[in-house]
């Protein structure tokens, strides 16, 4: 059992992002990156395919929602670098012909707990 509320944030964000890695295997998403950085601009958490649509999704984790949604934290800068660091990771894999989306997958911890009390994917969020 972990506390969350005693955990880092990276800790916390480790813990969300393999949770939303089963999360969208679970739900026939093909992973085909995780944490994809491109130089100093910055990094994708997952990059998956879902049909036709290869998705560049954000994942937020809370131990809470005191603060707001964890999506409301995907402000309008992060948006507009993650859409930069897409092109370039479709044009670096040769994928620009394929349909893109931008998810961001929200994940809410159970207190005490390194299990999700919520999972909540919004497809094409921005």
């Amino acid at each position: 059992m972990i506390n969350s509320s005693k955990i880092s944030k990276r800790e916390l964000g480790n813990m969300g992002e393999n949770i939303a890695v089963s999360y969208l295997m679970e739900n026939n998403f093909t992973v085909l990156e995780r944490n994809y950085r491109f130089s100093r601009l910055g990094e994708i958490d997952i990059v998956a395919s879902e049909n036709e649509y290869i998705c560049f999704i954000e994942v937020k984790t809370r131990s809470n929602t005191i603060f707001g949604t964890p999506s409301e934290a995907v402000n309008i800068k992060k948006q507009n670098k993650i859409k930069k660091i897409s092109q370039i990771y479709l044009k670096e894999k040769g994928l620009l012909n394929r349909a893109q989306r931008f998810d961001v997958l929200e994940i809410i911890m159970e207190y005490n707990s390194n299990k999700a009390k919520g999972i909540n994917l919004i497809r094409d969020a921005f």
